[in-house]
C-alpha cells in the first residue's frame, strides 16, 4: 500500500516538474542556488572553528584563521584532555543536560496539559500568571537569594537544573499543540474508564512525540549551552560545565594551571587559540550528533499542522 502511494506520488511529482514554465524553472534554479549559498556562509564558521583547531599556534598566529592551514598538529588536543577538567566538565554537562531536560519536559508536558484541557477551572489564571512571569522577573538579586540562601543550593549541580524546569514559551508550545487533538480521545478515554493520568500518559503522551522532540531539544541546547547559572552560583570548578569551562579558558591568561594542572611541563608553547578551538569542538559534539535522531520529528509535526489545518 505505501510503494503505490509513494508512485502516486512521484508521478504527480513528475507532471508537476514537466508543466513547469520557463519562468518557473528560473525561480527554482534561483532558490536552490540561494539556499545553497546560505547553507554555505552558515558552515563556513563552524569549519573554520574545526580545521583550525589542527593547525599549529604559530601558523594561527601568523597567518590568523584559514580554511586550510599550513601546519596540521593534534597538539591542542593532546593539551586540553591531559587534565581532568575536561571530563569533569563533559560529566557535569552530560548529567545537567539529561537529568534536566527529562524533568523539565515532563513537568513542562503536564503544565501544558492542564493549560489546555478544557475542564479545568482555573486554566486561564494559569495561562495568564505564566504569561506574566514571561515579561516581568523577580529581578538577579531575588533569584539568587531564592537559590543560594533559600533553598541552599549553591555549588551543587540541582542550582543548574532547577531554575529551567519550567519554560513558559516551551509551555505555550505544547499547549498550541494540544489544543489541536480533539476532545473526543479524551472522552472516549473516560467512558472506558481511564483516569486523567493514566489519559495522559498512555494516549496523550504517545501521540504527541513531534512537540515533545521538539520542546526536548530546546531544552537540551537550553541546559547544554548555559553557562550563566553556573558563573552565579558554581564556585567549585570541578562542578563547572563544559561552556564556563570555555569561558574560563578564554578569560584565563594562565589556561595550564585550569586545564592540566600548575605542575604540567610543556615542550610546546602554549596552544591558547587552539585549545579554545579544540574544546569549543569538543563540546558541540552531542548537539551536533542529536539533531539528526530528532530531525524527523520536526518533518512529522509540520505535517501534522499542514493537515489540521
Amino acid at each position: 500500500m505505501e510503494n503505490a502511494i509513494q508512485q502516486v506520488r512521484s508521478k504527480k511529482a513528475a507532471k508537476i516538474k514537466n508543466d513547469r514554465t520557463f519562468s518557473e524553472r528560473l525561480f527554482v534554479i534561483f532558490i536552490y542556488a540561494f539556499s545553497g549559498l546560505f547553507a554555505l556562509i552558515c558552515f563556513l564558521p563552524f569549519w573554520l572553528v574545526f580545521i583550525n583547531s589542527f593547525a599549529a599556534e604559530s601558523a594561527i598566529k601568523k597567518y590568523g584563521y584559514q580554511l586550510i592551514p599550513h601546519d596540521f598538529t593534534l597538539y591542542s588536543y593532546e593539551f586540553v584532555m591531559k587534565g581532568k577538567q575536561v571530563a569533569s566538565s563533559y560529566g557535569v554537562s552530560m548529567m545537567v543536560t539529561i537529568v534536566g531536560t527529562v524533568l523539565a519536559l515532563l513537568i513542562t508536558a503536564m503544565y501544558a496539559y492542564v493549560l489546555a484541557h478544557p475542564r479545568v477551572k482555573y486554566r486561564n489564571i494559569l495561562s495568564f500568571l505564566t504569561y506574566f512571569t514571561m515579561i516581568f522577573g523577580a529581578g538577579l538579586v531575588g533569584f539568587y537569594i531564592l537559590i543560594a540562601n533559600w533553598l541552599h543550593l549553591k555549588d551543587t549541580m540541582w542550582a543548574l537544573i532547577l531554575p529551567y524546569l519550567l519554560n513558559p514559551f516551551f509551555a505555550f508550545i505544547m499547549v498550541s499543540f494540544y489544543r489541536t487533538l480533539p476532545y473526543e480521545i479524551n472522552e472516549a478515554a473516560t467512558v472506558d474508564g481511564a483516569n486523567e493520568l493514566r489519559t495522559f500518559f498512555q494516549i496523550i503522551l504517545p501521540i504527541s512525540k513531534p512537540v515533545l522532540a521538539t520542546v526536548a531539544l530546546f531544552y537540551a541546547l537550553q541546559y547544554w549551552n548555559d553557562f550563566f547559572l553556573a558563573l552565579m552560583f558554581i564556585d567549585d570548578y570541578k562542578l563547572h560545565p563544559l561552556q564556563m569551562m570555555i569561558r574560563q579558558l578564554i578569560s584565563n591568561i594562565n589556561i595550564s594551571a585550569y586545564v592540566g594542572g600548575s605542575q604540567t611541563t610543556y615542550t610546546q608553547p602554549l596552544p591558547t587559540y587552539g585549545a579554545q578551538l579544540a574544546t569549543v569542538c569538543l563540546t558541540i559534539g552531542p548537539i551536533f550528533l542529536l539533531y539528526p535522531f530528532v530531525q524527523r520529528f520536526f518533518v512529522k509535526g509540520i505535517t501534522i499542522g499542514a493537515l489540521k489545518g
